[in-house]
């Protein structure tokens, strides 16, 4: 940075990490719901297993100081996100209303729900899930507001493509969709088709089951994404598994620092993602000082 400004050389931000328990990752039976096997088929015994290597969840700070970077940019150009905790632990939000309120009030909260009630029954659903050494997934619900008509391509950087690509790239993102995504399914054309109206000179669509994208471009509605999150694999109660030093089978319970839930602490890095997805797709439409806002 110089003057406020890229200088063009790759930009460095430095995370520390002074409260590593690397200890806490120590080889042993294999983990149920980690990437202990693969990894091992993968690289042969010589993977990095401390905090988890490769397959680590810690690829999230990365991202959201990335995204520290990009989301007021894309806001400098009207370009607005936001996501929700839609269901946890069985327990479903209120839905987006007002998209530029809701995704500024998600923005200022550490547990981003639209309805106080139903966040905090999925804390208690959270509690109950860890005292009974258990875990709990959840599904994230990301809107854009402001993305232009016209982004996106065709074929194979369809907007759903590039995004779905970036967000099953999130440690234990299992499932992605978009608009009314699989319950499309069971819709007739009739249902799921978006009409067209005029709206201050605007082409708009009276609803919005396509997600705010059609033929893999933006139509200029509001862009909404769902991400399901599984639980966390690791949990204090005892599992079947496989220890690959003595070919034998076992039991495991996992122990160390793990959280009962991370649908929520994902939130942050579905948002950094969809971000810098966004940013790629914007700047092969527009250039990449189309950002900048003023050409620089």
């Amino acid at each position: 940075m110089f003057l406020g400004k890229t200088t063009g050389t790759p930009l460095t931000i430095l995370i520390p990490n002074g409260d590593a328990h690397s200890g806490d990752y120590a080889p042993g039976p294999l983990r149920p719901g980690h990437a202990d096997y693969t990894a091992h088929e993968k690289y042969h015994g010589f993977e990095d297993f401390r905090g988890g290597g490769h397959f680590s969840g810690r690829i999230t700070a990365a991202l959201v100081a990335a995204g520290a970077v990009v989301i007021p940019a894309l806001r400098r150009r009207g370009v607005l996100l936001g996501t929700h905790i839609a269901r946890c632990a069985g327990v479903c939000d209120a839905p987006f209303g007002d998209y530029a309120a809701d995704i500024a009030r998600l923005n200022g909260l550490d547990f981003a729900v639209l309805d106080e009630q139903k966040g905090e029954a999925m804390r208690r659903a959270i509690l109950a899930a860890s005292a009974r050494g258990d875990s709990v997934g959840g599904v994230l619900e990301t809107a854009v507001l402001g993305l232009p008509a016209g982004v996106g391509e065709p074929w194979f950087d369809t907007v759903e493509g590039v995004l779905a690509h970036a967000l099953f790239s999130i440690p234990a993102v299992k499932g992605v969709e978009f608009g009314a995504g699989f319950a499309l399914a069971d819709m007739t054309g009739s249902q799921a088709n978006d009409p067209f109206r005029l709206a201050d000179g605007r082409v708009v669509t009276a609803t919005n089951n396509n997600g705010g994208v059609n033929g893999g471009v933006s139509n200029g509605m509001p862009l909404l994404a769902r991400c399901a999150v599984k639980p966390t694999p690791s949990i204090r109660q005892t599992q079947d598994t496989v220890n690959l030093a003595s070919g034998r089978e076992e039991t495991i319970s996992v122990g160390g620092r793990h959280d009962p839930c991370v649908a929520h602490r994902a939130r942050v890095a579905v948002d950094s993602m969809v971000a810098l997805a966004l940013c790629d797709l914007l700047a092969q439409r527009y250039g990449t000082d189309w950002l900048g806002g003023d050409g620089a």
